[in-house]
């Protein structure tokens, strides 16, 4: 396997050629010695096919050129588009983008500062909070209603993010069918089977059991999509510790082992399917001293180095907090992990907005995140030397004793320069006066404004009916 061409912009070298190989040539070994259990008889009647040997009914182990077949024909960069059909998110190389994560089964409530169940409403807010977020690239559902069948939420998820935002959306489905839906509901709003695969809006995050253990579900929503020709993120979940080795080599190259399988699975279904891969710590790392998976250690990017050393296209995590609440803690681990998500080259990053270990929503953190990324995309854009920023005429007219503040040159790039809009940055007097607030008194005020502000453009009426038949549909009995 070589590894993709290396690109002009600077990224954090995690990984060595030599540490490359060896966990590549770790993860083709996995599939061939060890093997995986797939718990789908269509994909493991693909593999067979193609020449992969079958025993214990569903234990697979795949032959090296295999997987070096899937990995010359997936796509090395996904587009997904906006609700407008323009390309939103061109997902490869070292571009980042960046949004929340979906399912926590609480919220903090921004306006009491409860911690309690959310529901559908929460996920309204939510999106409508995204979508003016200017540097929320993409939305998840952040949180898993209450109030309707849990059956049937992953429906009431997606008709909230597709009518309450333009950005990209990543969903997620608890069963095939659900996945179904989701993609049906997409084609009303782009307008056709065609429109959508044409310009994809969508993409399903699908979490496999582990490396070595592949669901039904994860399986068919897989092929499923791979078949319609439109995007998957395609992720395996071990938990270092319990489920993968400790070390986050042993552990990665076990993840990669199932990466690769679903691979070699799309590229079987349809060839040429868009498949983005994972560039997160294997289902995070069980802390042997709390019983907690970790979603903030500093063991981490070592996954995305892998992927970005295949050039594909992948899907990891910053912005979180194993903080229980909006604070220090919270401010300074999702500060952490964004700056070293973005140099590491990671392509679409979420949970932003997450705490308690992926348990809680908090709006106020995602505000955190988005104030956050805009610092660092400002630090990672690098900086312009030309004629016009050495600005040396200006210099030579003014000369030693210069007053620069009220020249042309100031006037025209003064607004070049990052300025916070969340963080303080006043005289110490100046921020008395306006009642001397905190992070979190800003936040609220904040969220409170956006929520009352401009809503994004509403799904024309049939379209919307359409969506709500398909939810209707779906609820039991």
């Amino acid at each position: 396997m070589t590894p993709a061409k290396k690109e002009d912009k600077t990224v954090f070298p995690r990984l060595s050629e030599e540490q490359f190989r060896r966990l590549h040539e770790a993860s083709l070994e996995i599939l061939e010695r060890v093997g995986v259990r797939l718990y789908l008889e269509e994909a493991v009647e693909l593999l067979e096919k193609a020449g992969a040997r079958v025993s214990d009914g569903n234990l697979v182990r795949v032959p090296p050129p295999m997987v070096e077949k899937a990995l010359s024909s997936v796509p090395k960069e996904v587009t997904l588009y906006d609700r407008r059909g323009q390309p939103a998110m061109r997902v490869g190389g070292s571009r980042s983008y960046y949004g929340p994560g979906s399912d926590c089964l609480n919220i903090i409530d921004h306006r009491s500062g409860e911690r309690r169940k959310p529901v559908v409403r929460d996920i309204i807010e939510g999106i409508t909070l995204c979508d003016q977020l200017p540097h929320i690239d993409f939305v998840m559902s952040m949180v898993l209603p209450a109030d309707v069948d849990g059956t049937v939420a992953d429906r009431y998820q997606i008709e909230a993010m597709l009518s309450h935002t333009t950005k990209p959306i990543i969903y997620v489905t608890y069963e095939m069918s659900g996945c179904r839906d989701a993609v049906e509901m997409a084609e009303a709003v782009m307008g056709g089977e065609e429109a959508l695969r044409r310009t994809p809006t969508v993409a399903c995050y699908i979490n496999a059991v582990s490396g070595l253990r592949h669901n039904k579900e994860a399986l068919e929503k897989l092929l499923f999509l791979a078949a319609k020709n439109l995007p998957s993120l395609y992720i395996p979940s071990s938990t270092a510790a319990m489920t993968s080795p400790v070390t986050p080599a042993g552990s990665v190259a076990l993840d990669f082992a199932g990466v690769l399988v679903g691979l070699v699975l799309s590229q079987l279904k349809r060839e040429g399917a868009p498949v983005i891969v994972s560039g997160m710590p294997p289902g995070g790392t069980f802390d042997m001293k709390t019983l907690v998976t970790s979603y903030c250690e500093p063991e981490r990017t070592i996954t995305t180095a892998l992927s970005r050393r295949y050039g594909l296209p992948m899907f990891a995590i910053a912005g979180a907090s194993e903080a229980k609440t909006f604070d220090q803690q919270a401010a300074a681990e999702a500060a952490l992990s964004l700056v070293v998500e973005t140099l590491a080259g990671s392509n679409i990053i979420h949970d932003l907005g997450y705490l308690e270990s992926g348990l809680t929503f908090s709006f106020a953190q995602l505000l955190l995140g988005n104030e956050v990324v805009s610092w660092v995309k400002a630090f990672a854009k690098g900086y312009e030397v030309s004629e016009e920023a050495l600005a040396l005429d200006v210099i030579t007219e003014l000369g030693p004793e210069g007053d620069f503040l009220n020249t042309p040159h100031t006037l025209k790039h003064f607004r070049e320069r990052w300025y916070p809009d969340l963080f303080e940055r006043t005289t110490y007097e100046s921020w008395l006066s306006k009642g001397g607030k905190s992070l979190t008194e800003r936040a609220k005020e904040k969220i409170d404004s956006l929520l009352a502000g401009q809503k994004p453009d509403p799904l024309p009426g049939k379209v919307k009916e359409r969506i709500r038949e398909i939810v209707q549909r779906a609820k039991p009995g």
